[in-house]
């Protein structure tokens, strides 16, 4: 899974951050998540081996800005940069989540129009509130390639009016690491039977860590967190 971090850092603005993944590792070794900054691989899709061909190979879907958010204000300098190189890399797809759909015209191309072809952009909600308030934005956003991600999902969401053909998937995962809050399967198969009505792919990708089915709560160590969501063979596609 190739991954290109262009900045590291970021801001908490919703419920979603409190446990984040980011802020949890940097701790480890230290570092402060809140200052953001420029990293060694800002670049990555240009840089090149020494047989003169790309590191990140055509024809793959890139994780990008998995340390920070792509739409952070912090960012707003660097964005114009990475919008272009971006469009000169049309045989990679570049995968963008993000908290901040609010801010998604902040820093955008002028040859955008509807969308640049190999460009996904995820808008994540955890709760209730924040799908009120995003997904709205999400739809109204030129956006060619659009999915939605619940994660961590933190209580049951009704997405039921923002499945349009637009959404291209919906995937949907529990809490990481020390302090994550519960993920209840009836909210994973709730949002399922909402995908299926509408004919939307749906995606379960991992437990999280407190994980509750039928009345029981199960503690799940963070190995088997994916391999067990996948075991539940609950991927509407």
């Amino acid at each position: 899974m190739p991954t290109w971090n262009p900045w590291h850092g970021c801001q908490k603005i919703s419920p979603g951050c409190q446990n984040c993944y980011v802020y949890r590792i940097d701790a480890r070794h230290g570092k402060d998540s809140s200052i953001v900054s420029k990293t060694g691989n800002f670049d990555l899709p240009l840089k090149r081996n020494r047989a003169g061909e790309y590191k990140l190979i055509g024809n793959e879907t890139v994780y990008t800005c998995f340390s920070s958010d792509f739409f952070l204000e912090e960012a707003d300098e660097w964005r114009p940069e990475i919008w272009r190189i971006v469009r000169s890399r049309t045989d990679l797809h570049f995968f963008i989540i993000t908290k901040r759909i609010h801010r998604f015209h902040v820093g955008l191309p002028d040859d955008w129009a509807s969308g640049y072809e190999n460009v996904t952009i995820c808008c994540t909600v955890e709760n209730q509130d924040r799908a009120d308030y995003r997904l709205p934005i999400f739809l109204s956003e030129p956006i060619r390639h659009k999915s939605i991600i619940c994660e961590p999902i933190l209580e049951a969401i009704d997405l039921s009016s923002y499945l349009t053909k637009e959404i291209e998937e919906v995937t949907v995962g529990g809490e990481s690491g020390n302090g994550a809050r519960i993920c209840r399967y009836e909210w994973v198969l709730d949002i399922r039977k909402q995908c299926m009505l509408a004919g939307v792919p749906f995606y379960f990708k991992q437990t999280g860590a407190h994980f509750e089915k039928d009345g029981k709560v199960y503690w799940i160590s963070r190995k088997l967190q994916h391999s067990q969501a996948q075991k539940a063979n609950i991927n509407y596609l």
